[in-house]
């Protein structure tokens, strides 16, 4: 009986501290929450047709080579500001981690493009849909606008992303 007391409240008080977490997400600590969305919720920002250039990354906090270049992502951001370009960053993360390895991952490499959560587990069914190509192997990223699209299995180094949203953008921003 004491154990079962004793568990009850170890689950209210986790329960409170996941809920305490999302409530200083949502504060400010991060500049944004963090949606988690299925494929049915992120392809609509796929299928975007404004006048944007859209970037979108997909990566994961355990892929050594999407860490790499999370920076260029940032400083891409920075330079083309005041252009009409969006950056949008897929984590492919375990759903389940969201507090206890993707926030603390955003807080700590200061991450200000907007992220996002995909929990899709038939990665079979929504992989061919972002590019038919696509072998689902992480990073990947997709560029494109209403006239234009390109999908890149491979991570990038700053000169080649640069170069890639160049051709879309037609700025140098280098």
């Amino acid at each position: 009986m004491l154990r079962n007391l004793f568990l009850s409240c170890f689950v209210i008080a986790m329960s409170c501290k996941a809920e305490k977490k999302s409530e200083e997400l949502a504060s400010g600590i991060v500049n944004k929450s963090i949606k988690v969305v299925d494929f049915e919720g992120l392809e609509p920002f796929l299928r975007a047709n404004d006048d944007k250039t859209y970037v979108v990354n997909f990566w994961a906090t355990w892929c050594k080579p999407c860490v790499k270049e999370l920076p260029y992502f940032q400083e891409l951001d920075d330079a083309y500001e005041d252009e009409n370009l969006k950056i949008l960053l897929v984590s492919l993360d375990f759903p389940e981690k969201l507090n206890d390895k993707l926030i603390p991952f955003i807080e700590k490499y200061q991450l200000q493009q907007e992220v996002i959560l995909l929990d899709a587990p038939n990665e079979n069914e929504w992989i061919p849909k972002v590019d038919s190509s696509w072998s689902g192997a992480i990073p990947a990223t997709l560029i494109f606008t209403k006239s234009k699209h390109a999908f890149y299995e491979q991570s990038f180094t700053k000169e080649q992303l640069f170069d890639e949203v160049e051709k879309f953008t037609k700025n140098t921003k280098i």
